[in-house]
């Protein structure tokens, strides 16, 4: 891979905490990157702006939430016509109801969230990601959504949005391959992060947060010159 040009943008949503924040910390810290990290929690970006300060790379935050309508013209006026590098769409919302709790509100928020998003933010970004090197859109998924894996009571929703996640993952492969843009997932298994203790209470993740924000920041740089248009399970253990 070419070397990152000064104004090429990574850029990752979710990135206030968990596996966001630490994807942020490997990029700026291990490779020098300069990331544009989006959150809704601006206390939290600020705070990680300032830990990254010595850090080879640059971070710059932008406060936006994914939920409301303007979030996708935020974001492009946030890249501001340059170059992108590689887009992880790491923002995710964890839906955990029992079958018979559900509501429409609440499924169109998981699914909004974890689907939606990636996909208008792909390609309202698809310009500033094509080219040579190729951009790499890195979808983060689930070993829930992974077809035929391990399923658990009162995730449904939650793992059938990363089922879909996981489609437009590959679809997006298919859709921009004459334009110079890859496109993965990484369905991810047992990670120790809040979303996992609230999801599975006393479960200890063999994982630890930096421990895949490590593996993400260099997937994100460099998985696109081997993987396009697929599905990989990072996952040691299950859940």
């Amino acid at each position: 891979m070419k070397d990152l040009r000064a104004n090429d943008l990574v850029i990752v949503t979710g990135a206030s905490k968990g596996i966001g924040r630490a994807t942020v910390k490997a990029l700026v810290g291990q490779h020098g990157a300069h990331v544009l990290a989006i959150s809704r929690d601006a206390a939290s970006l600020r705070s990680l702006k300032e830990e990254c300060s010595s850090a080879p790379g640059a971070v710059e935050i932008a406060d936006i939430d994914l939920s409301t309508p303007t979030y996708v013209e935020e974001v492009i006026g946030a890249v501001s016509g340059r170059v992108v590098r590689a887009l992880v769409h790491n923002a995710g919302h964890l839906l955990s109801r029992p079958v018979g709790a559900h509501t429409a509100k609440d499924l169109d928020h998981v699914f909004h969230v974890n689907v939606v998003a990636p996909l208008l933010l792909s390609q309202a970004l698809a310009d500033a990601l094509a080219g040579d090197p190729p951009g790499h859109i890195v979808h983060i998924g689930s070993m829930g959504g992974f077809q035929d894996s391990a399923k658990f009571p009162g995730l449904v929703g939650y793992s059938a949005s990363k089922a879909a996640l996981a489609c437009v993952a590959q679809c997006l492969a298919e859709e921009f391959k004459g334009r110079g843009i890859r496109s993965n997932c990484l369905a991810l298994g047992a990670v120790d992060t809040a979303m996992l203790r609230v999801a599975f209470p006393g479960f200890q993740a063999p994982t630890t947060a930096e421990e895949m924000g490590t593996f993400i920041a260099e997937f994100s740089l460099n998985g696109h010159k081997l993987f396009n248009g697929k599905v990989l399970p990072v996952a040691s253990t299950t859940p």
